[in-house]
């Protein structure tokens, strides 16, 4: 069934979970609110969003290097308090964010961060591809919300799918750790390398690599 921007804005209200979050538990449901809310409620998440507004200044900073010291990550993850940030769990929590980021590539963490130029920019190609089918403009603003959740799902840490259980989101994955470490937990910052990204190669560097790729 085709679930309503008003239903998942109401159930985030209720529960303070995530919007994907609440529209996959509303999808799941077949948009019985009551049985929504419980379904969260299950999975950790209402749990986790009530701690969302609580300060978090410890933490610990991981990094995470990979293919064979080719890229390489360093993230900050905030908790409220330095006991929770020594546990294994939080610790765990670090590298499987840092590894995340070094496989997904995410530019930001949240939708917020997103820079209204970029944003418009994409909104303006993705109409424009609507338009030549002939549809509508009601029918392209439609198109064009679901065009704009998937970008944010592409390029926003917190809604991408979480490379070790891509059915659910970084977000979602983060709620469930707040809810069994019973802190509110949030990442901070993230900075990923890629060695020699932004570098031009020589013409020689170039040429050796072709040279070395075809078996010479």
């Amino acid at each position: 069934m085709s679930i309503t921007a008003a239903q998942v804005n109401e159930l985030r209200k209720a529960t303070g979970a995530g919007l994907m979050d609440c529209k996959k538990a509303l999808m799941e449901t077949d948009g019985d609110h009551e049985k929504a809310v419980d379904s969260l409620r299950k999975k950790g998440l209402a749990a986790a969003a009530k701690k969302a507004g609580r300060i978090a200044t410890e933490g610990t900073i991981g990094s995470y290097i990979h293919a064979g010291g080719k890229i390489g990550v360093l993230v900050e993850i905030n908790c409220e308090t330095d006991f929770v940030a020594k546990t294994d769990a939080f610790q765990q929590l670090i590298k499987d964010v840092a590894m995340h980021i070094a496989a997904a590539a995410p530019q930001f963490i949240r939708r917020e961060e997103v820079p209204n130029d970029v944003l418009e920019r994409e909104k303006e190609i993705y109409r424009a591809k609507a338009r030549e089918t002939g549809k509508p403009e009601n029918i392209i603003e439609k198109i064009l919300e679901g065009q704009v959740n998937k970008f944010y799902g592409e390029i926003c840490l917190l809604e991408q799918p979480y490379v070790k259980d891509p059915d659910k989101t970084v977000q979602t994955m983060l709620n469930e750790t707040i809810a069994g470490i019973g802190e509110n937990i949030s990442i901070r910052r993230f900075a990923r390398f890629v060695l020699g990204e932004g570098l031009e190669k020589k013409e020689s560097d170039f040429a050796a690599e072709v040279a070395a790729a075809a078996g010479n």
